[in-house]
């Protein structure tokens, strides 16, 4: 395959940025970039077969463009996919992998049919005729050995009835018959060691065919374990399949930039470490990414079509900081570092347990990791009251009502509390679009994402249980205003719950990570009730939306 060569732009444009945004800016795309995301959607569209094919579920993926000026200066643009499309890594008119395919085509073939053949025995022996044979003959031996046992119980109830009645009758003769009692003791003795007999006899049966199940378990796990050497064994010859390269020109092996640990699945094949890669090939300058979603949105939710995206940070977060070493490019974004107004949070309600205030957005509820985000309700409420301890969280750009503890026994009654559902709560939101039905409730269970923290996924699988109830409140436009409560209190609940398609479909206006970045996440807890631990008195507060 030709790798593609830059695709000038004519005319040029107007203005270009100085520098790189920072990859992992949620921001808008800068409009160099975004209109050459546009022209490639635009193409996207056109290709009818494999727009249908992006458009089927689970089709969906991300692609990029990489703004680029040549050696000669002249500014133009690279395109590039995560992942294959369409069954292929090579696709003309995108850049190619980062990887050396021939060096992979050398071994992979041949490892993948290995892998493939090790699962079609593993298949055979967990679902095949002798397994299956096993467990019928194992189901069919339970069955009636528990029959045997229920018969034998019924016939020695009615011997030990039988006895018992043997025995009134001789104490009720007066004369106490010693040989006739010895009898009756032998006969009850009897019966035991017939059941010892049994279940001695039923035991043996068992063993024999446990030990036919304990050597096909055997086999499946030394295939299991063979394929799992194997499959790492093929991921690190991958891995090893890949160099990066950074703007300085240094070059480093894929696993070194992940090292102590292993890299994650799919590293090195996000689009934007793939256009990096190839224009670093071709001895252009990066100036402008746009990474955008395009096709049906992943069943985990999170990424619509046409929608903008960060890079993700568990996968690309060393390829991208080793890569742009030496380039022109702005810093990461360090979300909760913004300065926050010195009488904020507003206390809304204080006693001489506990107090409840209106966290602004921005404003973290502790302190983060990070030593620049030691600002926060917690750190400001100690100023006040050295004791405070927040009961519970609101993200980062969630506003409203948060309750803090002054002491750790008013803590922990609290905490019982929101753990046994006791608090009542609710949120008021602005959706980006539309949404059908005026009420409802939402399960989806959830979990983190691995390769993107903090992003939440849809697992039914893996996920924990998260129920959200809603109901519509306004519409204007586009837009739609709900009340929403949780009954769960799953990390993004709200936020996973609105935007995902199983969900109600229209991200919250604002969300940087699962729609739109804009001046706010438009999010609010409104509305909180509680019984409080010490006066036993209800306490129900509210403060409206700022939005």
């Amino acid at each position: 395959m030709v790798e593609p060569a830059i695709a000038y732009l004519d005319p040029p444009p107007a203005a270009v940025p100085a520098r790189l945004a920072s990859p992992f800016d949620p921001g808008e795309p800068h409009p160099v970039a975004r209109r050459a995301a546009e022209a490639l959607i635009g193409e996207l569209r056109g290709r009818a077969g494999l727009d249908a094919r992006l458009a089927a579920p689970g089709g969906g993926k991300m692609f990029g463009v990489l703004v680029v000026a040549g050696p000669d200066g002249r500014v133009g643009t690279l395109r590039g996919f995560s992942g294959m499309l369409d069954g292929a890594w090579c696709v003309p008119g995108f850049v190619p992998p980062l990887f050396d395919a021939a060096a992979r085509d050398a071994f992979w073939p041949a490892g993948e049919r290995e892998l493939a053949e090790l699962d079609r025995v593993l298949r055979a022996l967990a679902d095949g005729a002798e397994a299956a044979a096993l467990h019928i003959e194992h189901a069919a031996l339970a069955a009636r050995h528990a029959a045997a046992l229920d018969a034998l119980r019924a016939r020695h109830r009615d011997h030990r009835a039988a006895r018992q009645a043997a025995r009134q009758a001789i104490r009720g003769a007066g004369a106490v018959d010693p040989a006739a009692l010895h009898a009756l003791a032998q006969a009850s003795r009897g019966d035991a060691a017939e059941r010892r007999r049994l279940l001695a006899d039923h035991a043996a049966e068992r063993a024999a065919i446990a030990t036919r199940l304990d050597a096909l378990d055997a086999g499946q796990a030394e295939l299991a374990h063979r394929r799992a050497e194997r499959s790492r064994a093929l991921m690190t010859r991958i891995h090893d399949s890949y160099v990066i390269s950074s703007a300085r020109g240094e070059r480093r092996p894929l696993r070194a930039l992940f090292a102590p640990g292993e890299p994650p699945s799919g590293a090195g094949d996000c689009a934007g470490p793939k256009l990096l890669g190839h224009a670093y090939r071709l001895g252009a300058t990066p100036l402008a990414l746009a990474e955008f979603w395009w096709g049906a949105p992943p069943a985990t939710g999170g990424r619509r079509a046409g929608q903008f995206y960060p890079s993700c940070r568990g996968k690309c977060g060393p390829l991208l900081a080793f890569m742009l070493d030496g380039l022109a490019c702005a810093a990461a974004p360090v979300f909760g570092a913004a300065a926050i107004p010195a009488d904020e949070p507003r206390v809304v309600h204080e006693d001489p347990w506990l107090v409840v205030v209106d966290k602004p957005c921005g404003l973290l509820s502790v302190p983060g990791r990070d030593g620049r985000l030691q600002d926060s309700v917690v750190t400001r409420l100690r100023a006040r009251w050295p004791g405070a301890t927040a009961v519970h969280r609101l993200d980062l750009d969630t506003s409203g009502l948060l309750v803090a503890a002054k002491d750790p026994a008013t803590h922990a009654a609290l905490q019982r509390a929101f753990a046994r559902r006791e608090v009542d709560k609710r949120y008021v939101a602005w959706l980006d679009g539309p949404v059908a039905g005026d009420r409802g409730t939402v399960v989806l269970a959830l979990r983190v994402d691995l390769d993107d923290r903090p992003r939440q996924l849809v697992d039914p699988e893996h996920g924990k249980p998260a129920i959200t109830d809603w109901q519509v409140i306004d519409r204007a436009g586009a837009r739609t205003r709900v009340h929403l409560v949780p009954r769960t209190g799953r990390s993004h609940q709200l936020r996973v719950h609105a935007a995902h398609p199983l969900g109600l479909g229209a991200p919250i206006v604002g969300d940087r990570l699962y729609g739109r970045a804009a001046e706010r996440l438009a999010l609010h807890a409104e509305a909180l009730a509680f019984i409080h631990p010490h006066t036993g008195r209800r306490v129900q507060l509210e403060r409206p939306a700022p939005f």
